[in-house]
């Protein structure tokens, strides 16, 4: 019982804070709908019928495509309790292998968060669908496509409804101000949108305990005002919630009811949100939610909104026209704040959709900014805040209307529903195990609703249209340019890797020069030695003690539990001390380097103790096995670790010396720690490393673990591919303008690899490499 109340409270807890940040967008859909639908032609048809069909509609729409759509049925299609167009394509990807991303292992199988219960591709049935796809790679391709296309069409929300919510809110002032130019209201709401970016650095998490209470309070101050424009302008209303008005209403309005379906589509705007939030709340949150509070409310506000019109023919289409006159003023304030909380769900969905893109390699590098303090998954990314703004800011000047905005905003929307809608019919039949009779009755009965309406919203491309249509068409090129081109990479890589013949052939030695210290070296590839190595030892014999190949990789997943992030091996024989380190994310992590390097060397030495308790011939090796040290009982209980805290050490400088004995001079050493000190003053203190069990059944064990502690007291250096691509010269003209031009200028304008992995620039070594994709 105990158990049964905490977890009723939970819910009701989630619930409302689901109002803050799921329902911001949809709940301010009334600001916009009628005065979309009514628009053009049908303004002709401003009578009771009409009226009651357009409700009709509008009642019918919400219900099938935001009730049973996503509340029902989509938010069943969850990826470990993550939503969004992202967790379908990695359910698709796990269990259907239909995935392009490189570095596929085995051992990504075992993750804990790769077979979700229930949903395991072992022992499944075959289908033909599933052959399909796995055996055609222009079938892969094409699904990538669609899943970037709406990707893009998600960007292009998120310049396009903080633009339209803020205008939409303070477009009441019209109606009070009729003498003044539109102007004003542009220039308020342009004030509102820059201050709003500004401020997202801060994070929301200040002021996100209010976003919820505004929200709620707005749905029921809207839910109130419908009752009484119900009870004072027409109570038959609730008449037009039979389907039959729907066919009187075409009936009588013909083409332009058809056209004017564009603007009813308005109505589920923001329903996407229910399934793209879905991570951080429940599904038993979501639904309550709707139906209890959501739903009534939304339907309560369109019944008195087409009560009122239906006996106010000559008023203005405008919501605040249908607001009592003592409470306009209050209705203009909290529709603008519920416009801001709207705006900011968005623009947060933003972020996280483009640092997903990004992690599964479809988007350019970026900075991702994310601190402890902020909701769980909320990131900043500052690239993509200053874009949004200056493309919001340059739609809202532009249009100058809300008519415009509702015809670009409702093609992306309705766009990018059916995409989920197909998306949805693939993960029923391949990853649910229905049969394909199922699926596609699925998409016949939703994918039929919103195609008719994408065909009406596709006639307003030339009113306004055209701009999600371009922004989509920019951010898809990007998207699928840079994939392409971070694809042929690493299949150049591949190619080209180091057989391990010539590792064996090199002796203990390795034929070089071993200097004191440990050499990190970045690379694509998760097996194999990657060229950066061998040409970096082609133009300098020497090179560290240790050497460890380091790979950051993306599995299908939303989290990669810290315990099974780090998988290491063995590359070569134990003489020749070259290991191998695979870090691996899912999609939704956010990667934190503070302790990278502590974390590395513990896992190598956790890798030797299990090598050597697994083994009984210290001498040989296994070339390829990689384990997952971190899930062993006695990792982090075999070292002592301990931070210098006394920065005064030194009287020649403030920074203390490494710790253990190394084989370089005392003059380097000290040369070293002051120059690191000087460059990089706020890096932390040295950690001094020690063994806490000195007993080993092999002597060459206990010598590789001291050999390891004294290369990491000698430093550690970072070593990355300072690339130059070209496409080959026999290159087809499109691939050559691909490659050279816009691949080219892309990695020019974006971040650094060194920057996204936090390297420090004073041990950060670049190796020129030449690629002929």
């Amino acid at each position: 019982m105990v158990d049964s109340k905490g977890t009723c409270k939970q819910i009701l807890l989630l619930a409302y804070q689901s109002f803050g940040i799921v329902y911001g967008d949809l709940s301010i859909s009334p600001l916009y709908v009628y005065k979309s639908t009514f628009s053009g032609r049908l303004h002709n048809f401003h009578n009771e019928d009409a009226i009651f069909g357009a409700l009709s509609l509008i009642f019918w729409t919400f219900t099938l495509l935001s009730l049973f759509k996503y509340v029902v049925i989509l938010v069943n299609a969850d990826d470990n309790g993550e939503g969004g167009i992202f967790s379908l394509y990695a359910l698709l990807c796990r269990h259907a292998k239909c995935g392009l991303l490189p570095n596929h292992q085995a051992a990504d199988e075992e993750l804990s968060t790769y077979h979700a219960p229930g949903y395991s591709s072992r022992n499944t049935p075959s289908s033909p669908l599933r052959s399909f796809v796995e055996s055609h790679k222009n079938a892969k391709t094409g699904l990538l496509l669609v899943v970037l296309l709406g990707t893009a069409l998600v960007l292009s929300l998120g310049v396009l409804t903080p633009a339209i919510s803020v205008l939409s809110s303070i477009d009441g002032l019209q109606i009070k101000l009729p003498d003044k130019h539109g102007g004003l209201v542009v220039f308020i709401a342009c004030l509102v949108l820059i201050g709003h970016f500004v401020l997202q650095y801060c994070g929301t998490y200040k002021v996100a305990f209010m976003f919820a209470p505004i929200v709620i309070l707005w749905l029921l101050s809207i839910a109130a005002v419908g009752i009484y424009n119900i009870i004072n302008w027409n109570p038959r209303v609730y008449q037009a919630l039979s389907p039959y008005y729907i066919y009187k209403f075409f009936r009588e309005t013909g083409k332009d009811g058809w056209i004017s379906l564009a603007g009813v589509f308005l109505c589920v705007t923001g329903s996407q949100a229910i399934f793209q939030d879905l991570g951080q709340f429940t599904a038993a949150s979501i639904r309550l939610a709707f139906c209890f509070v959501v739903y009534p409310c939304l339907v309560l506000q369109y019944l008195g909104w087409a009560a009122f019109l239906s006996r106010n023919s000559s008023a203005p289409i405008n919501f605040f026209a249908s607001i009592p006159e003592p409470l306009f003023w209050p209705f203009i304030v909290l529709a603008t704040l519920a416009a801001i909380v709207a705006s900011q769900a968005v623009i947060s969905a933003t972020f996280s959709t483009v640092k997903q893109c990004y992690a599964l390699g479809c988007f350019p590098r970026v900075k991702v900014v994310h601190k402890s303090r902020w909701i769980r998954g909320q990131v900043y990314i500052p690239e993509i805040n200053w874009v949004l703004m200056i493309l919001c800011l340059a739609v809202t000047v532009g249009f100058q209307d809300t008519l415009c905005l509702a015809n670009a905003y409702g093609l992306a929307s309705i766009a990018l529903t059916f995409i989920m809608t197909f998306l949805a019919t693939l993960v029923i039949n391949l990853v649910w195990h229905q049969s394909l009779i199922f699926a596609l009755l699925f998409i016949l009965f939703f994918g039929s609703i919103e195609i008719i309406y994408l065909s009406s919203a596709c006639v307003q491309i030339p009113k306004g249209g055209w701009t999600s249509v371009m922004l989509t068409a920019v951010v898809l090129v990007i998207m699928f340019v840079w994939h392409y081109g971070r694809r042929r990479r690493y299949l150049y890589d591949q190619h080209n890797k180091v057989s391990m013949k010539w590792i064996l052939n090199q002796g203990p030695g390795l034929g070089i020069v071993r200097a004191p210290g440990i050499g990190l070296i970045f690379t694509a590839l998760a097996n194999g030695v990657p060229a950066t190595f061998t040409h970096f030892l082609t133009n300098l014999p020497a090179f560290y003690q240790v050497v460890v190949f380091i790979c950051f990789k993306t599995v299908p997943v939303p989290y990669v539990p810290h315990k099974e992030r780090y998988l290491i091996g063995r590359v070569g024989p134990k003489s020749h001390r070259i290991y191998r380190c695979i870090v691996r994310s899912g999609y939704k992590d956010v990667q934190d380097n503070v302790d990278f390097e502590n974390d590395l060397l513990m896992s190598i030495i956790e890798f030797i103790y299990l090598e050597a308790e697994g083994f009984e011939n210290p001498d040989g090796f296994v070339d390829g096995w990689l384990a997952v040290v971190r899930t062993s009982e006695k990792f982090g209980k075999r070292l002592a670790m301990s931070e210098f805290d006394d920065m005064e050490e030194s009287s020649s400088s403030s920074r203390p010396p490494f710790i253990g004995s190394s084989s370089r001079s005392p003059a380097l050493q000290k040369l070293k720690s002051l120059y690191e000190w000087e460059s990089s003053p706020n890096l932390r203190p040295p950690v001094q490393l020690k063994l806490l069990d000195t007993k080993f059944k092999h002597s060459q064990v206990k010598e590789e673990l001291l050999e390891l502690l004294e290369a990491k007291s000698a430093g550690i250096s970072y070593i990355i591919g300072h690339s130059r691509i070209k496409a080959k010269f026999n290159a087809s003209f499109l691939k050559r303008f691909v490659i050279n031009v816009m691949y080219s200028f892309l990695r020019k304008n974006c971040r650094s690899s060194a920057v996204v992995l936090n390297i420090p620039r004073v041990c950060l070594i670049e190796v020129g490499m030449n690629y002929y994709l």
